[in-house]
């Protein structure tokens, strides 16, 4: 039998395509663009047929209904990376979290630690040869296809044919699910003139020549917008945003100094608007990888003057960082912050980076605190922060002493909060209060 005739008789609608799914199996889902939204509502009309389905995700697009109070005991989300179309459930106990470095979650499929019986993606037509491609999205999901028994793809004449290892061929595919929809955006997040002030300090730190890990936001945005003057920039991240296209077609990013796939934009997955998926389409001088190449801090330190840009929600005077969390509450999730903090810190001429504004809440509380809120998950710990830069200065915390650390991070504080953090960093013994008083 050829490949496209293996096709045309597995070829079928989404509903009959989602038989596959039993009472307690573990189902996988593409996350972001690639969410195979035709194929996650044909799996929730099939909820009163099924019983204990676990539902396993990085942050995924779309609305989420598996996680509704009224498909509780039919379905549960089991969270590696949470959205907001997730947080609430996994706040009131219906879903779960799970933390873990991005870079770790295939090895979860790979070595039966979490076994998958049924994946679903989204993908291209298949080519002239019979391999689809995941397009905008490869993140963990290409090798959650070769490890699961089951694997349903949802064929969308839209999904941008990427290079790299993006590929899977017809025969490896359980059932397919031809559509013709627009993909799930992510449009850019608009910068603010604070989100730009702190972009400021950030750039100042990135060299010419230098590879870029790249987020979505509006730190990130902003970075991208003060890039101009630059001069052969790569990159190399788990995902990116539209805010690149504009510094690879003016030459800014052309990855000609990059050590490890000269002149490749490399990336696991890419979170934006149709721009970006007609940017990507077919072109040479983008490289999709799995995640587990594309954040393998050792694969990342290859990189020379690699720099690696990640937010946090608090940081405390020692220089831990709470970045998944807000006190018990799980928020986002460890992603790929520390397997690129600690690339970058190996690469050479690295520069690794924790970016964030100094309050929040409407300038009503700060982010630099005495201690982390109670509960509050460490994801990136004290040892391995180097950089850490808001819209009042940047410090350089690694090798620090106590003091130092809190003498350094006080000073990048809003005025507003630097005398309570100064109160508290006398009363921990880590600044003497003429130290304090300097400081002032």
């Amino acid at each position: 039998m050829t490949w496209s005739e293996e096709y045309r008789t597995r070829s079928m609608c989404a509903a009959q395509a989602l038989e596959a799914v039993r009472s307690g199996a573990r189902v996988w889902i593409q996350s972001g663009c690639g969410t195979p939204s035709t194929l996650v509502n044909a799996l929730v009309a099939r909820a009163a047929e099924l019983r204990d389905v676990e539902i396993v995700h990085m942050m995924t697009l779309g609305s989420a209904d598996y996680t509704k109070p009224e498909f509780e005991g039919h379905f549960r989300h089991r969270g590696l990376f949470l959205g907001a179309n997730v947080r609430e459930a996994v706040a009131a106990g219906r879903a779960d979290y799970t933390p873990i470095f991005l870079s770790e979650i295939e090895g979860l499929f790979t070595s039966g630690a979490m076994p998958l019986d049924v994946v679903l993606m989204q993908v291209s037509p298949p080519d002239a040869h019979g391999y689809v491609s995941l397009g905008t999205t490869v993140d963990s999901t290409l090798t959650a296809a070769r490890c699961a028994s089951t694997v349903i793809a949802e064929v969308n004449d839209q999904m941008p044919r990427t290079h790299g290892d993006t590929f899977i061929h017809v025969s490896r595919i359980s059932a397919f699910v031809e559509t013709d929809h627009a993909l799930l955006e992510l449009p850019t997040e608009p910068f603010t003139e604070m989100h730009l002030r702190v972009a400021r300090n950030v750039a100042s730190l990135i060299p010419d020549g230098a590879t870029l890990q790249t987020g979505i936001g509006g730190i990130p945005e902003a970075v991208l917008a003060c890039l101009d003057d630059k001069r052969d920039l790569g990159i190399h991240t788990e995902m990116f945003s539209d805010g690149v296209i504009d510094l690879i077609e003016s030459g800014v990013i052309n990855g000609e100094r990059k050590s490890l796939l000269r002149g490749k934009a490399v990336a696991a997955f890419v979170l934006g608007t149709k721009r970006l998926f007609d940017f990507i389409h077919d072109n040479a001088s983008c490289e999709f990888r799995p995640i587990c190449y594309t954040n393998d801090p050792f694969v990342v330190a290859r990189n020379d003057r690699m720099v690696a840009i990640n937010s946090a929600l608090q940081i405390d005077l020692t220089g831990q960082v709470c970045a998944d969390s807000i006190g018990t509450r799980p928020y986002s999730g460890f992603g790929g912050q520390l397997d690129f903090i600690r690339g970058a810190a190996r690469s050479r001429g690295g520069v690794p980076i924790i970016a964030l504004p100094s309050t929040a809440l409407g300038d009503t509380i700060s982010r630099i605190v005495p201690v982390l809120d109670p509960g509050a998950g460490v994801v990136t710990s004290r040892a391995d922060v180097h950089y850490v830069v808001t819209e009042h200065g940047i410090a350089y915390l690694h090798g620090k002493t106590l003091r130092e650390r809190a003498k350094a991070l006080i000073a990048i504080a809003d005025p507003r909060f630097q005398q309570e953090l100064e109160d508290f960093a006398v009363r921990a013994h880590y600044l003497e209060r003429k130290t304090a008083v300097a400081l002032a």
